[in-house]
């Protein structure tokens, strides 16, 4: 017995012995590389799963030809979202124009350990009645149907998220960040084709309970802040996952700090929680539709590095 003991505590201290060599190897070939390169690889490696790298300000944004395009949208996604760590706010927008029933919905929260935003343009293939609306699947908008839209995320702390670009689902998604819903703030600017289009979405938003008197219009765009979240009546089980899912949310979040604590800027983090440990770094970027698997595309596409983009400092001990 004292001998199969005295084995397993000299392969526990192998294992740790040896897994300090390897965290010593990994920190040190992060070092080694330059700021464009590290990006370039964090690009690549985040395109698989539908999301581009924003080097010079360290979050993830969803890309046009993203998979979870194909997926579409359904109230039942919003609905299941706890389940898998994801605690947000939601402002769905229901309208009709040109024949079919448009759905433009904002986000903001917790996804896992990236706090982040997200606005959804979507429309189902006819006029739907009030009472389908979270029964019917939306399908995202087509390349022509995309708008252009903006986001400006605060958070609790000042740090603001700027985004803009012409898109069916603009989103961005700050790793290693804890928030609580209610403490972000996101401002949102949609332009629209025409006149109509504009008005259905306006007389939508009212419909929503968004107050008339903060909404801007200015010529065919519209711009308003989602602060506090909708009248919604979640029932025990919900509000129940909500609670768990951000205190384990919390703890993750810390975690990986303290687990690549040698670094303090995102792409240094993300490169060694990839080399270091794969399977988090996977699960670190199933930031949104978690019930679909994420397909690698074949080639890879490596960007040229943001000439903004600065060299980052190492935590001093």
């Amino acid at each position: 017995m004292y001998a199969a003991l005295f084995i397993l505590l000299l392969l526990a201290l192998l294992g740790i012995i040896i897994g300090h060599f390897r965290r010593k190897k990994i920190i040190c070939k992060i070092e080694c590389m330059d700021k464009c390169e590290k990006c370039s690889i964090v690009e690549e490696l985040a395109e698989p799963f539908g999301y581009a790298y924003h080097c010079c300000c360290g979050y993830f944004s969803s890309t046009v030809d993203a998979w979870q395009r194909a997926a579409g949208y359904t109230w039942l996604y919003d609905y299941m979202a706890p389940r898998f760590q994801m605690v947000f706010d939601a402002l769905p927008v229901y309208f009709n124009y040109c024949g079919k029933t448009w759905l433009i919905e904002l986000w903001k929260g917790q996804y896992g350990i990236n706090t982040g935003a997200e606005i959804g343009i979507y429309h189902a293939d006819r006029l739907l009645t009030e009472a389908e609306y979270r029964t019917t699947l939306f399908h995202a908008a087509k390349d022509d149907e995309m708008l252009p839209c903006s986001m400006e995320l605060y958070q609790e702390n000042g740090d603001v998220v700027s985004l803009s670009e012409r898109h069916w689902w603009l989103t961005a998604f700050l790793p290693g960040v804890f928030s609580r819903p209610s403490g972000l703030c996101l401002k949102a600017s949609i332009c629209f084709p025409d006149v109509e289009m504009l008005e259905a979405f306006h007389q939508g938003l009212c419909r929503a309970g968004y107050p008339a008197e903060l909404i801007t219009v200015q010529n065919l765009c519209i711009t308003f802040a989602f602060h506090r979240p909708l009248p919604e009546h979640y029932g025990p089980f919900t509000r129940f996952h909500r609670w768990l899912s951000q205190c384990l949310n919390r703890m993750y979040c810390r975690l990986f700090v303290w687990i690549t604590r040698p670094f303090v800027c995102t792409e240094d983090r993300i490169l060694f929680l990839y080399y270091n440990i794969p399977f988090c770094f996977r699960k670190l970027m199933r930031l949104r539709r978690c019930h679909r698997r994420c397909h690698k595309k074949n080639g890879c596409h490596r960007p040229k590095c943001c000439k903004k983009c600065k060299p980052c400092k190492r935590e001093r001990s």
